[in-house]
């Protein structure tokens, strides 16, 4: 809920997404990345920080951002390298984090979130990750894992260009179907593969100077991500028209309360004291290297084409692009089916059935191939809409196919002139009265003849040859 006035202030946000790399093993370690193993079953001495163990970088995760890098069009940097930034943490063993101040691998970039909005990129770097405090299992004691200490993370770092909470989800939403799409992040919020700090300001609409920001940490949903902004911004404006002072914060979001809390006094870069890492050569890439690495087409590209090639409405396009899975189960449809019918069919009844199941399209009871085989015999007019949804709903809780549903309960449509004439003389027949109040101008009784016809025929006589039919009749 907005607590301010838009017209007399904006806020001025930038984030910092911390995106898991898409990785077999760990940035500087041979160990594992699988999500859910046993704590601390996925630790090398490097990770946790026994002296005299040294760095080696993941090639494959160098590989990853520069696909990055790409997609978002930001400049590859040729030369880039690692720095130390030092804090104390229980769940960080080595008492500071690798990650690339100075020299990142991309700098720039932007990402495009609709309605005439671009949000450009200040750059992207490549960090490890810390390991993980747990404090629920003891009341005296808190536990370390570090399984997820040196995992690789993409930090992406947006312009201080977003101007509202709302802004912020279509701009999180956008960057993780664009990692989703090139494959070097599953953008899994729940489980942490994509976390977010937001920072944040306000000031007068108008005024072209920043106010004192905030920053807002691990933000793990797009829910969160809204309701922590709102409330921040809330809360500065409330300071300031009570004549008090923003102090520039760390803070955490309580998402039962849906409040933020202070978490420390905000650093500046100094109290990180970077410096460069001695353990680790530059990053030196090739135009070959980068040449070599090709992109998929990204969610812009596809829904310019879908727009296109298919003639479908911006909305359907986005709506389908939005998931990359859907977008597959969409493409495999239109090859065999009118698109414009597979993308109403899909955004409409599919999605509705999988929202209500909370099921993802990857599960879907339907593969294409069925919902091919329904979409087939409502081109061919064999069945109507109305029918089709009573064969999806059997189609969705069984694994029969849409021939099997329609032979076994006699389902296929009325085409028959003949046939439904006789229909709507019978009907016409046993409702004189109602067939004179509709000669004498009470049109509305049309509706009722037309419910007559398909309750006579469990909805089955095709409905424009019966619109037709009907009105010749009652002409005369």
């Amino acid at each position: 809920m907005v607590y301010y006035s838009k017209k007399m202030w904006e806020t001025v946000i930038g984030l910092e997404v911390h995106a898991q790399v898409i990785s077999e093993s760990k940035l500087f370690s041979s160990s594992s990345t699988e999500f859910g193993a046993m704590p601390n079953s996925q630790v090398s001495l490097f990770d946790a920080a026994l002296p005299g163990t040294l760095p080696s970088i993941n090639e494959h995760i160098i590989e990853q951002a520069v696909k990055t890098g790409l997609a978002v069009e930001a400049k590859i940097n040729m030369h880039s390298s690692f720095d130390r930034k030092g804090y104390f943490y229980p769940d960080l063993p080595a008492g500071y984090q690798i990650t690339q101040f100075f020299k990142p691998i991309a700098l720039g970039g932007r990402i495009n979130i609709g309605n005439g909005r671009t949000i450009k990129l200040e750059r992207i770097h490549i960090e490890q990750d810390a390991g993980k405090c747990i404090h629920d299992i003891s009341p005296r004691y808190s536990y370390i894992d570090l399984n997820r200490a040196g995992v690789a993370l993409m930090e992406i770092v947006s312009a201080p260009e977003i101007r509202s909470p709302q802004e912020a989800a279509a701009y999180i939403k956008k960057l993780r179907n664009v990692l989703r799409y090139i494959g070097t992040c599953d953008g899994d919020m729940e489980n942490g593969s994509l976390r977010c700090d937001a920072n944040i300001s306000i000031r007068k609409v108008g005024d072209q100077n920043f106010g004192t920001r905030c920053e807002i940490k691990n933000l793990n949903s797009i829910k969160n991500i809204v309701k922590a902004l709102e409330y921040e911004a809330a809360r500065h404006i409330k300071l300031i028209e009570r004549g008090e002072m923003i102090s520039q914060e760390t803070r955490l979001f309580d998402a039962g309360k849906c409040i933020t809390k202070l978490l420390r006094k905000k650093e500046g870069v100094e109290d990180y004291r970077y410096f460069p890492e001695p353990d680790l050569p530059p990053v030196i890439i090739s135009k070959e290297f980068i040449d070599s690495i090709s992109l998929p087409e990204l969610p812009d590209q596809k829904e310019k084409r879908y727009v296109q090639e298919f003639g479908l409405s911006e909305y359907d396009t986005s709506v389908i692009v939005a998931n990359k899975a859907a977008a597959s189960y969409f493409e495999q449809i239109a090859s065999s089916c009118d698109p414009k019918l597979a993308a109403s069919w899909i955004t409409v009844e599919l999605f509705g059935c999988l929202k209500k199941q909370n099921l993802d399209i990857k599960n879907s009871p339907i593969g294409p191939e069925r919902l091919i085989g329904l979409i087939k015999f409502i081109e061919a007019g064999e069945i109507s809409g109305k029918i089709a949804k009573e064969i999806f709903a059997e189609m969705f809780s069984s694994k029969k196919t849409a021939q099997e549903i329609i032979n076994k309960r006699g389902l296929k449509q009325i085409n028959s002139m003949e046939e439904i004439s006789g229909i709507i003389k019978q009907i016409l027949e046993n409702n004189t009265e109602e067939v004179m109040q509709y000669k004498q101008g009470k049109e509305k009784l049309f509706g009722f003849f037309m419910g007559q016809v398909m309750k006579a025929t469990s909805g089955k006589a095709n409905p424009k040859l019966t619109n037709d039919i009907l009105q010749e009749i009652l002409k005369n």
